[in-house]
């Protein structure tokens, strides 16, 4: 998101299962644990935003936010990040999209960072559409010839038939640059940003989202 101007978010993407949208990696005891944000039964298709968060995420929540504490309290910079992970974790949006939005939301208040956040389900286009095609009507709409997609994109687009589409397609590499990490004896990489904050702060995690290549 630092990377760029403007950033789209999918809602109306079918939801997967042990991804990253419900859950994600923190520090516990030394060694990178998942925390998740539960959610109720649903069917194996059903979008994002179509995804409620179970009534039992209210118990687990306060068991996310002790363990934090508990793990992060000799962090640096605790005093000045936690009461944004309370606030992000205590959300009571009930839709898992709406608590995902509300979280990037506030990080990226708390950072700084000024990119517009656009949500994919409201553009008027044929959201039947995927994968390329559906990034092409899109950069079309938004009159986007700058796209930027994560590394692992490199295995599912081309840069040549992306620029017959009018686009020069980049791909985003974090460099993933070693920093201190209370309670651990080796680094780990690509935890959640709650690592990050809490050891470098809002300045230093700045820093941390400049430090990377486009390929």
């Amino acid at each position: 998101m630092h990377a760029v101007d403007k950033f789209i978010i999918y809602d109306n993407i079918e939801f997967t299962k042990k991804g990253w949208m419900n859950r994600n990696r923190i520090l516990m005891n030394g060694e990178p644990q998942y925390f998740t944000v539960n959610l109720e039964k649903g069917s194996d298709y059903a979008m994002v935003n179509e995804r409620k968060i179970s009534p039992v995420f209210v118990k687990e929540r306060r068991k996310i936010l002790a363990k934090t504490e508990a793990n992060y309290r000799k962090a640096s910079f605790y005093e000045e990040t936690f009461p944004l992970i309370k606030e992000c974790i205590e959300c009571s949006e009930e839709n898992l999209f709406d608590f995902i939005y509300s979280s990037i939301v506030k990080v990226n208040r708390h950072i700084g960072i000024e990119t517009e956040l656009i949500i994919s389900s409201r553009l008027p286009i044929d959201h039947s559409l995927k994968n390329k095609y559906k990034l092409w009507v899109l950069s079309e709409h938004l009159h986007i010839q700058d796209y930027i997609n994560p590394a692992g994109g490199m295995e599912l687009y081309g840069k040549e038939e992306f620029a017959e589409n009018g686009m020069n397609l980049m791909f985003h590499r974090a460099n993933l640059s070693v920093y201190p990490q209370v309670g651990a004896n080796v680094f780990f990489p690509a935890l959640s940003i709650v690592d990050m904050l809490m050891n470098l702060g809002k300045e230093g995690t700045h820093q941390q989202l400049k430090d990377f290549s486009l390929l």
